[in-house]
C-alpha cells in the first residue's frame, strides 16, 4: 500500500509540474525574447539620435565611437545619397545565408536610417538559465510532494499495521482492549470497534468461566445432600418405609439440582431475567433446613430457625434457596457451634440473618469478603460473591452485618402483609 501511495503521488506531482512547467517555460521564452528585442529597439533609437547629432556637429559618423560603445552589436547606418556605414564591435553579415541567427531592430531619424543586429547566443543562455530555474523548482516541488507522500503513507499505513496486530491479538486469545488512537477518524472508528469487541469477548469468556466455577460451587452442596440420602437408603435397605422416605428426599435433591442448573445456565446466557413472585419464605427455609439438618447432625452441630414466621417476600424460590445455602455453608465450614437462621421484618424489607458461634472474620478481610477468590480458610472464595450477585439480580442484597458473632443478612423486598410478629425457636 505504501508503494502504491508513493507511486500515485509521484505521478500526480509529475503531471501537475508538467501542466504548470511547460506553459511557464514557453511564456519565459517569449518574455525573454521580447525583452531583448525591445532593448535592441531602444538601442537602435539611441544610435539613430546620436548619428543625427554627429552629422549635425561634424558632418560625419564616428564609427570608432559606436564600435567602442557597442562592442557586441553590428550596426549599419544608411544615408540618402551616401554609402552605408558599417560599425559596431561584432562582425556580422546579415546578407550571408550561412550567418548565425541574430536579433534585428531598425530606427530612422531625419538624416539617417539605423539597423542594429545582436547575436542570439546571449538570449539563448538567458532562456536556458530561466528554464533551469523552472526545472529546479519543479524537481524541488516533486521532491517535496514525495516527502509529504512518504509521511502521509507512513501515517496511514502504521495504523493499519497496528490494527492488524490488534486483530491478530484478538484471534490469538489476548482480549484486553488495545486503546490506541491515531488521529484518523476512519482508523479510530475501527480501533473503537476492535476494543468493544475485545471487551465483549472478555465479558463472554468471564461469564463462561464464572458459570463453570459457580456451577461447581452451587452443585456441590445438593450433591453432598444427595449422597447422604443415598447412603441412608443403602444403610436402611431392610426398612421399606425409611427407604421410601429417603428416596423421595433424594428425588427432591435431584429436582433441586435441575433447577440450579437451569438458573445458572440462564444467568450465563444473560437471556433469563428473574421473575419475582410473592414467596412464603417459611416454606423455602423449612425445606432448606430439612436438607441441611442431617449434615449438621453428622458433624455434631445444630442449625435452628428463629424469628417471625409467616413472612412473604418478592423473590425466586430457587434463588432464595441458593443464597441461604451459600450463607449456611459458609457458617458450617468457617464457623463453629450452632448456626441460627433468623427471620425479621423491618417494614422496608424482609431480612433473613444467618449467624454462627465461631471466632468471626478477621478485620482485614471483612471489607473484601464479597470479592471473588477471597476466603478466610480453605474455601474457594466464590460462594459469597455468587450469593451477592444472585441477590442483586433480583433487587435484593446480601450484607455482612456483624463480625462476632459472624452474621450475614439477606434483605428481600417485602411481599404481601405478614403474619403477627412472634419470636422464639421454630
Amino acid at each position: 500500500m505504501r508503494r502504491r501511495m508513493l507511486f500515485s503521488t509521484l505521478v500526480v506531482a509529475v503531471i501537475a509540474v508538467l501542466l504548470l512547467g511547460l506553459p511557464l517555460g514557453a511564456l519565459t521564452y517569449q518574455q525573454v525574447n521580447d525583452t531583448n528585442v525591445a532593448q535592441l529597439q531602444r538601442e537602435a533609437e539611441v544610435i539613430s539620435t546620436e548619428v543625427d547629432a554627429q552629422l549635425l556637429r561634424e558632418g560625419r559618423v564616428d564609427t570608432a565611437y559606436f564600435a567602442k560603445v557597442y562592442p557586441q552589436r553590428h550596426i549599419e547606418i544608411t544615408r540618402e545619397g551616401s554609402p552605408t556605414v558599417v560599425t559596431g564591435g561584432w562582425e556580422y553579415d546579415p546578407r550571408d545565408p550561412d550567418a548565425p541567427a541574430a536579433l534585428n531592430a531598425t530606427a530612422s531619424s531625419a538624416r539617417a536610417s539605423v539597423s542594429v543586429w545582436r547575436d542570439t547566443r546571449g538570449v539563448r543562455e538567458e532562456i536556458i538559465s530561466a528554464w533551469l530555474g523552472i526545472a529546479s523548482l519543479s524537481l524541488l516541488a516533486i521532491g517535496v510532494a514525495v516527502g509529504l507522500a512518504i509521511l502521509q503513507a507512513r501515517r496511514l499505513t502504521l495504523p493499519l499495521v497496528d490494527l492488524a496486530a490488534t486483530a491478530e491479538r484478538l484471534g490469538s486469545g489476548v482480549i484486553s482492549p488495545w486503546g490506541h488512537r491515531y488521529g484518523i477518524p476512519e482508523a479510530d472508528a475501527v480501533a473503537e470497534v476492535l476494543d468493544r469487541s475485545a471487551e465483549r469477548i472478555a465479558s463472554l469468556i468471564s461469564t463462561e468461566r464464572h458459570f463453570a466455577t459457580d456451577a461447581s460451587h452451587q452443585l456441590r452442596t445438593p450433591l453432598t445432600a444427595l449422597s447422604m440420602r443415598l447412603e441412608e437408603i443403602i444403610a436402611e435397605a431392610d426398612k421399606p418405609d425409611v427407604v421410601r422416605e429417603e428416596g423421595e428426599a433424594a428425588l427432591a435433591q435431584t429436582e433441586r439440582l435441575v433447577d440450579i442448573v437451569e438458573s445458572l445456565l440462564g444467568r450465563a446466557r444473560r437471556t433469563q431475567n428473574p421473575k419475582l413472585e410473592p414467596v412464603a419464605i417459611d416454606d423455602v427455609i423449612e425445606q432448606f433446613m430439612e436438607e441441611w439438618r442431617p449434615v449438621f447432625t453428622q458433624a455434631g452441630r445444630k442449625i435452628q430457625l428463629v424469628g417471625q414466621p409467616g413472612l412473604t417476600a418478592m423473590t425466586v424460590p430457587t434463588d432464595l434457596a441458593q443464597i441461604l445455602a451459600t450463607l449456611v455453608e459458609n457458617s458450617f465450614k468457617h464457623g463453629a457451634g450452632t448456626v441460627t437462621v433468623r427471620r425479621v421484618e423491618t417494614g422496608q424489607s424482609v431480612r433473613v440473618e444467618v449467624s454462627d458461634e465461631g471466632e468471626g472474620i478477621p478485620e482485614e478481610l471483612a471489607p473484601r469478603i464479597f470479592e471473588r477468590e477471597v476466603t478466610s480458610g480453605n474455601g474457594t472464595g466464590l460462594g459469597l460473591a455468587l450469593a451477592r450477585h444472585i441477590a442483586e439480580s433480583e433487587g435484593a442484597r446480601v450484607e455482612f452485618v456483624h463480625s462476632r458473632p459472624t452474621t450475614f443478612a439477606l434483605f428481600l423486598p417485602p411481599g404481601r402483609a405478614s403474619a403477627p410478629r412472634t419470636t422464639g425457636p421454630a
